[in-house]
C-alpha cells in the first residue's frame, strides 16, 4: 500500500482532521471523531476504525474497551482533502452512552432537544469508571 496520500491531506495546526463515520448499509451518520496521520494509516493497515482523542491526547481504536468496532469498508475524502468519511459497519453501537448513533437527538418544531431510539446498551457495565 502507498501512503503518499498522507501527506496530501490538510490537517489542523493539532496535526488532526475530522472523520464522520458514516454506516456502510444505511447511510446513517454514527459518529464524528478526529484522525492524524497515525490513526489513519492504522485504519488502512488494520481495517478497523482507529482515530485520536483530543480530550485524552491519545491514540484510540473504537471498540477496544466496549467490543463495539468499527469494520471499514469505504474511505472517502471532501474536494479540500481536509474532512474523511468512513463507511463501516458498526457492532454493536457507536455512541458511547449507550445509543448506536451519537446523533440520538433532534431539535423539534418547539425548540426543545428530543431524544429517539433506545440504548443498545449499559455504559456502565461496559466501560470501568
Amino acid at each position: 500500500m502507498d501512503f503518499a496520500f498522507l501527506d496530501t491531506l490538510k490537517y489542523d495546526a493539532n496535526g488532526l482532521i475530522p472523520c464522520v463515520a458514516q454506516d456502510y448499509e444505511n447511510g446513517e451518520v454514527l459518529m464524528v471523531a478526529y484522525m492524524n496521520k497515525d490513526s489513519l494509516r492504522a485504519t488502512v493497515e488494520t481495517g478497523l476504525g482507529n482515530y485520536w482523542s483530543r480530550s485524552r491526547k491519545k491514540y484510540w481504536v473504537k471498540g477496544e474497551s466496549s467490543g463495539h468496532t468499527q469494520e471499514v469498508k469505504e474511505i472517502r475524502f471532501d474536494c479540500d482533502l481536509d474532512c474523511i468519511v468512513m463507511k463501516v459497519k458498526q457492532n454493536v453501537a457507536a455512541c458511547h452512552v449507550g445509543y448506536r448513533s451519537c446523533f440520538y437527538r433532534r431539535l423539534d418544531e418547539n425548540g426543545k432537544l428530543v431524544e429517539e431510539g433506545t440504548k443498545m446498551f449499559d455504559p456502565d457495565k461496559v466501560y470501568d469508571k
